[in-house]
């Protein structure tokens, strides 16, 4: 019986424990931190072994694979040991492939990549298969895969999970965009991080699909210097596509499988540019799984967007309150800010992963009339935009910050929380932030 070692006790470690169980494995897992009470009691449920707050090496070394939680870093005293002794370490994504039993689709990019996974999975379920989202978001993949492994899975996956990827191959692939994120992972070597993204195609074939952003800069390059076998399907906001889809007099026109959509921009439920694209590769992805062409322009016109994503919390006294907290990098602002139509009140800050804040400064510019600093820490925001709008405030609780925000909007303005930085310094998740910001805008 082979040992399945796994390290990190929260979704993916247990969900990948249950999978091991299930598939006659020997299982132990370790978390170097707290296990939270509920997945104690699902691990105890089914007499999984089970450590926290402590790594015990003769234990987890005696492993014949090791399963790791995508947030271990790879230079974390464990894994340098694991390494050491020549043991293969591996993602739960890796894992969990054999065992399912349907093609899959995994999503990637630097944003976009949860509304994209949330969209291409409701087009497929309108259009009559079983599919359900995993990976990223919602239960693992291998948690569903042990409860069912016939369903059609549509994985968001990040690098960290791509980088734990040896023989996964999904049949069609997507890259939503590429920007800077996550650089302390790769070295602050952006290229690193760019390889680890394409590691989605590494195991195509001629039968499956890369489906990628064509005016994305970094993708383009990265495809001229690489070959790769899978049969690639574009998307632009500007080029003419004979094969995949583009914009033209405000429709998106998507040519796959020997079939053209039309469909009005002005029709599609969710709104901004980098939409219309998230729109276009998630039309792809459902035309080469052969959706009718009624379903899919039904279905992008009655999508409901992401949770804590451009999403419209309230108009109070005709300011209208948005929740961006899933905008943890700059890039992710940009697209915020850019569909901004009135001008707006922003509230950014927390913890910077790196942040470039000049790449914003033509739209704080035109945009933003005044900025509502929430962190611990903003020397490097204050740098960057006090100068440049007429009033700048700093805050470190999101109640003040809502309450100044408020108090700075007049008619017809619009209050954005879109932080541009992870939120641990004030806030458990960005989930947390979102929530307590739609609890301050309730609160007025």
């Amino acid at each position: 019986m082979k040992r399945v070692v796994i390290l990190g006790g929260g979704e993916s470690g247990v969900g990948t424990a249950l999978l091991a169980v299930q598939q006659g494995f020997e299982v132990f897992l370790s978390d170097f931190g707290k296990i939270a009470e509920k997945y104690r009691a699902i691990l105890d449920q089914h007499q999984i072994n089970w450590e926290d707050q402590q790594h015990t090496e003769a234990l987890i070394l005696s492993a014949d694979v090791v399963v790791k939680s995508p947030g271990i870093p790879d230079k974390a005293a464990i894994i340098v040991k694991i390494k050491e002794n020549g043991i293969a370490i591996i993602s739960e994504i890796e894992f969990a492939f054999p065992y399912s039993k349907q093609p899959t689709i995994a999503i990637t990019g630097s944003n976009g990549k949860t509304t994209t996974t949330m969209l291409t999975a409701h087009l497929l379920k309108r259009g009559g298969l079983d599919a359900v989202v995993a990976g990223n978001i919602g239960d693992s993949f291998a948690k569903q895969i042990a409860e069912d492994p016939n369903k059609i899975y549509v994985l968001e996956l990040s690098s960290f999970q791509l980088d734990g990827i040896e023989t996964y191959r999904p049949h069609i692939a997507v890259i939503t965009n590429l920007s800077p994120d996550h650089l302390d992972r790769y070295h602050y070597n952006y290229e690193e991080y760019i390889d680890a993204k394409f590691r989605i195609t590494m195991n195509q074939t001629e039968e499956d699909y890369l489906i990628y952003d064509a005016d994305d800069v970094e993708i383009k390059k990265w495809l001229a210097n690489h070959v790769i076998r899978a049969k690639k399907i574009p998307f632009s906001l500007v080029d003419k596509q004979l094969e995949g889809a583009y914009v033209s007099d405000e429709n998106i026109i998507a040519n796959s499988n020997n079939e053209q959509l039309i469909m009005a921009i002005n029709d599609i439920s969710l709104e901004g540019k980098h939409n219309v694209k998230n729109a276009m590769a998630a039309t792809t992805v459902a035309q080469l799984m052969r959706i009718r062409k009624q379903t899919i322009r039904e279905s992008l016109s009655d999508f409901q967007a992401v949770e804590h994503r451009l999403e419209k919390v309230l108009k109070i006294k005709n300011v209208q309150y948005i929740n961006d907290s899933k905008a943890t990098n700059i890039n992710a602002t940009f697209y915020a800010l850019e569909s901004m139509k009135t001008p707006t009140v922003w509230i950014l800050g927390g913890v910077d992963k790196g942040n470039d804040y000049d790449e914003l400064m033509p739209l704080v510019r035109e945009k933003v009339k005044s900025i509502v600093c929430l962190g611990v820490d903003n020397e490097k925001i204050k740098a960057a935009y006090r100068n440049v709008v007429d009033v700048f405030v700093e805050t470190t609780s999101m109640d003040e910050a809502v309450k100044i925000a408020a108090k700075l909007s007049e008619d017809g303005d619009t209050v954005l929380l879109s932080p541009a930085c992870a939120s641990f310094d004030l806030f458990t998740s960005y989930e947390d932030r979102g929530n307590q910001f739609k609890q301050a805008v309730h609160n007025l």
